[in-house]
């Protein structure tokens, strides 16, 4: 409570406090700090005493200061100085009649009228408050003897009695420890200094009523004053409350003053109406205050729960990384004596075929030896006699040296592989799961991509994946979703129970990002992590022969094609295009009898039976030795001069962003056509007959002059 009895200017306990419109109260002697003059003032501001009266007032002028609204509130600009208790104050009114005064608190300012200071109330209630605190406090004040007084708490030996008393730093001082520690003058100057409390004597204490028995910081209980006597007519006591102006008034105010038409109640009925109000809501503060130490209580507790939860969960982790650290130590170790033997047995077999090798190699350089000392005999006849079985000898010596007799068992490489990419993928990802570990049914956790399996061919995409944690109740499938490959949404392209899936139809030179997740009966799981697989720049691809015109011949691992009939039959190739540009190539092998292949581009479902073109569902160009037409929907356009012949090249581009297709005859460009209907996906497709061989080339790079 001692804080809501001090002076927010001087920092001290209030003396003489008087209440400011704003509801802040400030000593007196404060107030004269703090009251601000305007420019137009011309004498100097006169004190008077008067011996009869409350307070000192000053004689301020009868005009206002310029105010910003009808209730005499404005804006102020702060100086610089401050108060001992941290507050801005202004210096002290000498030479301006002109006044207004700013609250340190709330930074309002009023303007003074010609009452001056003599129109704000004095707050009797709080002053009361305060010497009774003050009595409090001497009372309690703690004391060896009836009559001790209060020894100087910063002497370092043997302290002597006190002589002054820091009201801001609560301290007590002798007059030598002052003088050290405390002086008057700099920062501390400010600071007030006061007697020391006498230690009552123990008949006061014990007598009936002490203030001293005041304990728990209640104070004693409040005396009887003398009545307040309004501040315009200092010889009529308060008797009614002013509604409107929210302050009691006496009867004058009301016959002549003021407050004759205001809305006006008697003082006990507004007395007993606000301590009603007061109380009530206290009662709510109160519980509050009840609910904020509760909580505070709670919080504590809650910090002693969170230390040795903490310690807890650390030591858990701790053990759980240890255990997996100790298991990886073991399979080391069985890894390390599988290689011990792997090692073992080499340098057997090895060591083995050397020693053997050795004694055959000596054998063989004693037999070489001796054949030729035998070569060097001149005996015919002795020569003769053993020539046969040393014949004999020598060949089978020269059969022991078998193929492969001179070629190691084994080979210094060791042919163990130990693949930990997935592993350390694993241990990469391991993380804490969200939320407690519930013992009942759950939704599987998130698959984990097998990054090492995950690829992306031509314009299709491989991806593999496995479960994490075996949920309590079983999964029964999986859900794979890719985006379109420029960040779009996802949608669903897998349903089932593999953990393994290709999909095909992807679009070229795109980057697709793939995800899955799991279900079972109780729900679906969480995403997994998102893997991102490009497809090829450019198509590889080859003729189809799932969708081929039986007369359709496929050689050369179906890169190249021919035809059994005389008709013209349609095969069409294994990719397909919906967007972005395209080239490839078909070289003529066999050219005979000036037949006119098609080669163009065409819906899956386009007629197989007849020259590429002819039905609605094809674009093609026809070419025979010496012209060449284009052709959709049975109709020809954009003949064009050039034709083929063995060992002829024609390109196709396919520009699905113009919509366009471009032909190329030995590099010579014919085209582009452009077509509005060029919408949804296209094959790579050719027609010919018996006459005519071609080869398929793709891979290939844009021609130079249509590149982007």
């Amino acid at each position: 409570m001692e804080e809501e009895l001090k002076c927010p200017v001087c920092g001290s306990l209030f003396k003489d406090p008087i209440l400011l419109p704003c509801s802040h109260n400030v000593c007196l002697a404060c107030v004269r700090i703090i009251t601000v003059q305007t420019p137009e003032g011309e004498t100097p501001v006169q004190s008077r005493a008067s011996g009869s009266s409350d307070y000192d007032y000053l004689d301020m002028d009868k005009m206002s200061l310029y105010s910003e609204t009808d209730s005499g509130y404005g804006s102020y600009t702060p100086c610089q100085l401050k108060s001992p208790n941290g507050v801005r104050v202004f210096p002290p009114a000498n030479h301006h009649r002109h006044c207004s005064l700013t609250c340190p608190l709330c930074h309002r300012s009023v303007s003074l009228d010609e009452r001056g200071l003599r129109g704000f109330p004095r707050n009797r209630l709080l002053e009361s408050i305060v010497t009774r605190y003050q009595q409090n406090r001497r009372a309690s004040a703690p004391a060896s003897s009836p009559s001790t007084a209060v020894k100087c708490q910063l002497c370092d030996r043997n302290p002597v009695d006190a002589t002054v008393m820091c009201e801001q730093c609560d301290v007590y001082y002798c007059n030598a420890c002052q003088q050290r520690c405390h002086p008057s003058r700099g920062p501390l100057a400010k600071h007030r200094l006061v007697p020391p409390p006498q230690a009552p004597n123990r008949a006061a204490a014990a007598a009936p009523g002490g203030a001293a028995s005041g304990g728990g910081g209640q104070l004693p209980p409040a005396t009887a004053r003398k009545p307040a006597t309004c501040v315009d007519h200092e010889a009529e006591n308060f008797s009614m409350y002013c509604y409107s102006c929210k302050a009691p008034v006496c009867m004058k105010c009301l016959e002549e003053g003021k407050h004759a038409k205001h809305d006006v109640k008697t003082l006990p009925m507004m007395w007993k109406q606000h301590k009603c109000q007061i109380s009530q809501a206290l009662n709510g503060v109160s519980d509050k205050a009840k609910d904020a130490k509760e909580f505070l209580v709670q919080l504590k507790n809650m910090l002693q729960q969170i230390q040795e939860n903490g310690v807890e969960f650390e030591a858990c982790l701790v053990a759980q990384c240890d255990s997996l650290i100790e298991a990886l130590t073991r399979q080391k170790a069985k890894l390390l004596t599988k290689v011990t033997k792997e090692k073992e047995y080499k340098l057997k077999v090895v060591r083995d075929q050397i020693s053997h090798c050795t004694m055959k190699l000596r054998q063989t350089t004693g037999m070489m030896e001796f054949c030729l000392e035998v070569l060097k005999e001149n005996d015919p006849s002795g020569f003769l006699q053993i020539s046969d079985a040393l014949i004999k000898r020598v060949i089978s010596s020269q059969d022991q040296w078998v193929k492969g007799a001179l070629e190691p068992k084994v080979g210094p490489e060791f042919d163990l592989t130990l693949n930990t990419d997935s592993l350390l993928q694993t241990i990469l990802q391991l993380d804490f799961c969200q939320g407690k570990v519930e013992s009942g049914p759950s939704v599987p956790p998130a698959p984990l991509l097998q990054l090492e399996t995950c690829c992306a061919r031509n314009n299709s995409a491989t991806l593999a994946w496995r479960a994490t944690v075996a949920p309590i109740s079983p999964i029964e499938g999986y859900i794979l979703e890719l985006d379109d490959g420029n960040g779009g949404q996802y949608r669903e392209v897998y349903v089932g129970k593999e953990t393994v899936c290709t999909v095909d139809g992807l679009h070229f030179n795109s980057s697709y990002n793939a995800r899955v997740k799991a279900y079972n009966a109780v729900g679906v799981g969480p995403y997994s992590k998102t893997v991102v697989l490009k497809t090829s720049d450019v198509a590889w691809f080859s003729f189809d022969p799932s969708t081929a015109h039986r007369d359709i011949v496929l050689t050369n691992e179906n890169q190249t094609v021919s035809c059994s009939s005389y008709d013209d039959r349609v095969v069409l190739g294994t990719a397909a295009f919906s967007k972005g540009i395209h080239y490839w190539e078909v070289r003529i092998d066999r050219y005979d009898n000036h037949p006119d292949p098609a080669f163009g581009v065409a819906r899956i479902n386009t007629m197989k039976d007849m020259m590429l073109g002819k039905d609605d569902k094809a674009w093609a160009m026809y070419v025979d030795n010496n012209r060449s037409w284009f052709m959709h929907n049975n109709s020809h356009t954009n003949r064009a001069e050039g034709g083929i012949a063995k060992g002829s090249t024609i390109g196709v581009l396919l520009d699905l962003t113009k919509r366009t297709l471009t032909f190329y005859i030995n590099k010579k460009q014919h085209g582009p056509t452009s077509f509005d209907n060029l919408d949804g996906v296209f094959v790579p497709a050719v027609s010919l007959n018996r006459n005519v061989q071609a080869t398929l080339l793709t891979g290939l790079e844009l021609p130079k002059t249509t590149q982007p």
